[in-house]
């Protein structure tokens, strides 16, 4: 039987706050598939992240399939905004949620990784941020257009900067993207859509340099809307939700486990002939090019019949 075996690998995902997000569901995937999980989590949610699962507030979603818990080697406290601790602004050192947090920059983290475990096999970048996301684009800032695009779409440059060089040959790079890097999705603003469509420019061009230097692969999934906490605070997911529902090819609700699944797979032996692809996992929505509920289109066929 053709089946995804991970056992004996390590991945490191970057963006895990709780056990509701895409981020969950490919870590769960992976060790479902026997690989190790290591986390970063954002730094400010840090300490009320492993109280959830200590308490056993995840207890329920951390079942694998077999019956045992999904567990994690470390988890990290990680601000992918900055590089290293010369970049971290003075307000945020001194920030109440910051103080008492120390080795959160990326450089820092990478090499508390390679000293921790050594090599790691997988890296995933499942983060994101707009602090002007639910702005018009003509109405961002350049500072919330900026913070947009390094929150989003640099981080994962620089994750695989320094990343890269602690991860084994063969291995796989996941990120998550959307189709509004592509398509006009009212609502997504704040330079949101700008930076999904930096993210899959990148893709491509780190797949070949990251291919020819450490024999990685980079890949991105391009996901349809999750009712995710990050994904409410944007405020219309429902009414997304329901416009896919309405619109794509399968008439379905989208899961996270099949984000997850997906990944599981580019992470693989199975995939090792793919990078530099922007997989679509959205139920197809990405391939219409109208919407069949419009007003529009009930009214021509209003007329015609």
């Amino acid at each position: 039987m053709l089946s995804i075996n991970l056992k004996g690998k390590k991945a490191f995902i970057a963006g895990i706050g709780d056990d509701q997000g895409y981020g969950w569901a490919i870590a769960k995937a992976l060790a479902e598939a026997g690989c190790e999980i290591i986390i970063g989590t954002w730094t400010p949610i840090l300490k009320i992240f492993t109280q959830s699962w200590s308490l056993g507030k995840f207890d329920e979603s951390r079942q694998l399939q077999n019956g045992k818990m999904m567990e994690y080697l470390k988890v990290y406290a990680l601000d992918a905004s900055f590089d290293r601790p010369e970049d971290v602004p003075q307000e945020i050192k001194e920030n109440k949620r910051y103080m008492d947090a120390s080795g959160y920059t990326i450089t820092e983290v990478a090499a508390a990784v390679e000293k921790d475990f050594g090599k790691i096999d997988i890296l995933v970048h499942a983060l994101a941020n707009g602090p002007e996301v639910k702005k018009p684009l003509l109405e961002t800032s350049r500072n919330g257009y900026l913070a947009a695009l390094s929150a989003s779409s640099y981080s994962f440059v620089s994750l695989l900067q320094h990343f890269g060089p602690i991860m084994n040959e063969g291995g796989s790079c996941i990120s998550l993207t959307y189709m509004a890097s592509e398509k006009a999705v009212p609502g997504y603003g704040g330079g949101m859509s700008s930076a999904k469509a930096a993210l899959e420019s990148d893709t491509k061009t780190l797949a070949y340099e990251a291919g020819r230097k450490w024999n990685l692969r980079i890949n991105t999934i391009s996901a349809g809307p999750l009712r995710s906490r990050a994904a409410r605070a944007i405020g219309f997911i429902d009414d997304m939700i329901e416009y896919s529902k309405a619109n794509a090819p399968l008439v379905k609700d989208l899961k996270a486990e099949e984000i997850g699944y997906s990944s599981a797979f580019l992470c693989s032996s199975l995939a090792s002939g793919i990078t530099g692809v922007t997989l679509y996992v959205d139920n197809g929505m990405h391939a219409m090019g109208i919407a069949i509920d419009s007003e529009a289109l009930h009214r021509s066929e209003a007329v015609t019949t």
